[in-house]
């Protein structure tokens, strides 16, 4: 995922506009429309600020990883609750794996 693919989706998951993110990162609607659209990158002030406002950390938004990176930072964004039904969820997958002899 570019950074641009990566502002937009985390932008969006936290119910943010652009015109919101722009006014809280002291840029424009037309700047942070062009940085999601990957016509344009940021300074690295400008992206480590888009990072904090999103709640997510500079490496992600700039360094290209893999899925289950990309998995592990969701899941670092969840409310305490939350993660422990993810963990719930993939400790039961691991049973179901170790029961049918798959681990």
């Amino acid at each position: 995922m570019t950074f641009g693919e990566k502002v937009t989706i985390a932008r969006k998951q936290k119910k943010l506009t652009q015109t919101e993110l722009a006014d809280a990162t002291g840029t424009s609607r037309d700047i942070i429309g062009k940085y999601e659209r990957d016509e344009s990158k940021p300074s690295i002030e400008i992206a480590a600020r888009i990072a904090e406002v999103l709640e997510s950390s500079l490496d992600f938004l700039i360094r290209d990883i893999n899925r289950e990176d990309a998995l592990a930072e969701k899941i670092k964004q969840l409310s305490p609750i939350n993660k422990e039904y993810v963990m719930a969820v993939i400790e039961a997958f691991e049973a179901k794996e170790k029961l049918q002899g798959k681990r």
